[in-house]
C-alpha cells in the first residue's frame, strides 16, 4: 500500500456561511462551475457545434492555494471570497484502497526462511498482528495462506477417514482385523520420515496444502508394501510353513517386486521435483515429500512388518492341515 497521493480538502465554516446567507448547496454549484469541467450545453459556429464548459482558466486552478481567491455570491448579492467561509486541509491518503470482504484492507507479504514453516511463519504474524495492530483493526488471510488455515483442521480429520477406509478394504480383502494393522504400521513411519525433510527445509519444503496432498498419497503407496509381503505369507502358511518361514521367505520374494515399485515411483515423481517455472513450488513440494516419505517408509517396511508379522498374524497352519485331511 503505497500513502503518496497528496489530497486537499475544503473544510466549510458552517457558521459564518450561514451568517452571509449561503448554504453547502450554494458553495458547491459554485465551485462545480468553476472546477467541475462539465458541459452544459452546445453552440453552433460557423457550421459547427462545440459544447459549452464552465470553468475557470488554467492559470488560475494551477495550485490548491488559488482556491481561496474564489468569490462566491451570497444571497444579498455580494461577493465573497472562498476563504471567508472555508479553509483548506492537506493530508496524505493512499494511492489506491483495495477492500477485503467488503472492507478496506492492506496486504502484509513475507517469505519465510528456508527452517520456517508455512504454519509457524502465519502464527508469528497473528501474534504480531495482536500485539500492534490499534482498536478496531482486525487481520484474515488470503490467496495460499487461506487456503492453509482453512485446510490444516481438516488435515487429521483426512487422515483419520484414510485410514479408517484403507483398514476396512484391507480386513474385507483379507478377513481378517490383524493383518491390516500388520500392514499399516509402516504409514506412521514413512510419514515422519517426509515429516523430517519438510522440518529440514530441504528445497524449500513447508508444511502446505500441497505436502498435505502428498502424506495422504503416502498411505496407500507404503500400505502397498505391507499387502505384498502379508498376502505371500499367508498363502505360504496355507500350505505348511510356519509362520517364521513363511515370513522369511515372503519377504525374500516380494523385495524385488518391492524395490522395483519404489523405485518406479520415486522416479516418476523426479520431474516434480525438478520443476521450475509457473507452479513449480507446488510441485517440487508435493514431488518431495512423496519421494522422500515413500524411500523412507520402504525401508521401514522391510524390516518393520516381518517383526509386526511375526508378533500379530494368525496361525494359518492349522488351515493347511485341514485342507489335507480332507483332501485323504
Amino acid at each position: 500500500m503505497r500513502i503518496d497521493l497528496p489530497q486537499t480538502t475544503v473544510v466549510i465554516d458552517r457558521n459564518m456561511a450561514s451568517q452571509l446567507g449561503l448554504n453547502m448547496q450554494d458553495i458547491g454549484s459554485g465551485l462545480s462551475a468553476m472546477l467541475g469541467g462539465g458541459y452544459v450545453n452546445y453552440f453552433e459556429l460557423e457550421g459547427r457545434s462545440y459544447k459549452v464548459i464552465p470553468q475557470v482558466a488554467q492559470r488560475f486552478r494551477l495550485n490548491t492555494d488559488q482556491l481561496k481567491h474564489y468569490y462566491l455570491r451570497t444571497a444579498s448579492g455580494q461577493m465573497v471570497p472562498l476563504s471567508t467561509v472555508a479553509h483548506l486541509k492537506s493530508s496524505t491518503e493512499p494511492e489506491t484502497i483495495n477492500h477485503f470482504q467488503q472492507q478496506n484492507m492492506a496486504t502484509i507479504q513475507g517469505v519465510a526462511f528456508p527452517t520456517i514453516s508455512q504454519g509457524q511463519a502465519l502464527e508469528r504474524l497473528k501474534t504480531l498482528a495482536q500485539e500492534t495492530l490499534p482498536a478496531g483493526y482486525g487481520y484474515d488471510y488470503s490467496g495460499p495462506s487461506r487456503q492453509f488455515i482453512q485446510e490444516s483442521g481438516g488435515l487429521l480429520l483426512t487422515f483419520f477417514f484414510a485410514i479408517v477406509i484403507i483398514f476396512l478394504a484391507l480386513a474385507a480383502q483379507f478377513e481378517s482385523f490383524r493383518d491390516p494393522v500388520i500392514i499399516l504400521v509402516s504409514v506412521p513411519m514413512s510419514i515422519a520420515g517426509a515429516l523430517i525433510f519438510i522440518n529440514l527445509g530441504i528445497g524449500h519444503t513447508k508444511l502446505n496444502i500441497y505436502t498435505e496432498v502428498g502424506l495422504v498419497t503416502l498411505i496407500a503407496l507404503v500400505s502397498k508394501h505391507g499387502i505384498l509381503i502379508v498376502e505371500f505369507a499367508n498363502n505360504l502358511q496355507k500350505i505348511g510353513l510356519s509362520k517364521r518361514d513363511a515370513i522369511e521367505k515372503a519377504a525374500g520374494l516380494r523385495l524385488r517386486p518391492i524395490l522395483m515399485t519404489t523405485a518406479a515411483m520415486v522416479l516418476g515423481v523426479v520431474p516434480l521435483i525438478t520443476a521450475s517455472g509457473a507452479g513449480a513450488v507446488s510441485r517440487v513440494n508435493m514431488g518431495l515429500v512423496i519421494a522422500s516419505g515413500l524411500s523412507i517408509g520402504t525401508l521401514f517396511t522391510l524390516f518393520v512388518v516381518p517383526g509386526m508379522y511375526m508378533l500379530l498374524a494368525a496361525e494359518r497352519k492349522h488351515q493347511a492341515i485341514s485342507v489335507s485331511n480332507a483332501e485323504t
